[in-house]
């Protein structure tokens, strides 16, 4: 035995054990209520073809479906912001402004001047 200590009897060592489960008792908590996560793909397996048995009936949970059917969305569709930074790329699909094609910063069309002429009038003379 350590020093300073003493000799550890029975109602000592069930005094501890008590005090132990209860110390357990107090942050443990039950959880009753089971459910399976939205969030992972779910893979139903049909019978066997050959099989004679009438299929189950069962009555449709909404809440289950709901919640499956929210778990296949875009995270743009589930979440009003993005909650991770690689979530930011990409999160607004669409374009940031309007298309114009008349606008002359964002169409750049081919046409010709002086210089593209000389060189296409070069390029066939040398041929």
């Amino acid at each position: 035995m350590a020093a300073g200590k003493g000799i550890v009897d029975n109602v000592r060592q069930n005094l501890i054990h008590v005090e132990t489960i209860k110390k357990e008792e107090r942050y443990q908590t039950l959880h009753t209520e089971f459910s399976i996560n939205p969030f992972r793909k779910l893979h139903v397996l049909p019978d066997k073809p050959m099989s004679r048995k009438p299929p189950e009936v069962t009555l449709e949970d909404t809440t289950y479906i709901e919640a499956y059917r929210r778990a296949q969305l875009e995270p743009a569709k589930k979440y009003p912001m993005p909650l991770t930074e690689s979530q930011e790329i990409g999160w607004i699909p669409g374009p940031l402004i309007q298309e114009d094609h008349q606008d002359p910063r964002f169409n750049f069309r081919r046409f010709k001047t002086d210089v593209t002429k000389n060189a296409t009038f070069v390029r066939r003379a040398s041929n």
